[in-house]
């Protein structure tokens, strides 16, 4: 993370990070440090980068704090959205990767789609670029914040 952005966590997310930071702290503690194996030198970077990342996530993160209930999309929010093309409709929360979210879809601020529809107010229809270098439209059709969100029951 090279900006100090403030980003949005839910307090379940918050803990499931602290979990996740203090087990892999643990790891790299019990590990042999004289262990030269190459695997185990990867896999001892791999934790030290993901130690670093959930690190930067924690010391900037806005716990539990949900955004305005004003159908603004933003990080916090649970939005739906219809894809104009296909006419399918998703919902998801627009968030952080890394932190899970139940069954939730999380799409992050920096896609593709997240950066179109920043900003966004229900009925707004907005445009994302895909691989191809075309540009799809997606339209919001609502954003509420995610602690008023109720999971779909199946």
């Amino acid at each position: 993370m090279t900006v100090s952005q403030r980003i949005w966590l839910s307090p379940q997310a918050y803990e499931r990070l602290q979990t996740e930071l203090s087990t892999l702290r643990d790891l790299i503690s019990t590990e042999a440090a004289e262990d030269s194996d190459e695997n185990q030198v990867a896999i001892q970077r791999a934790r030290q980068t993901r130690i670093q990342q959930i690190h930067d996530l924690l010391l900037n993160a806005v716990v539990g704090e949900d955004p305005p209930d004003d159908g603004v999309a933003e990080p916090g929010m649970v939005l739906t959205v219809r894809y104009d093309r296909t006419g399918e409709i998703e919902t998801f929360l627009l968030g952080i990767r890394g932190a899970e979210y139940g069954d939730l879809e999380v799409y992050s601020v920096n896609s593709p789609l997240g950066e179109a529809i920043v900003g966004a107010r229900p009925g707004e229809q907005r445009h994302y670029p895909v691989p191809s270098g075309e540009a799809v439209p997606v339209t919001l059709l609502g954003a509420v914040p995610f602690g008023m969100h109720l999971p779909a029951v199946g």
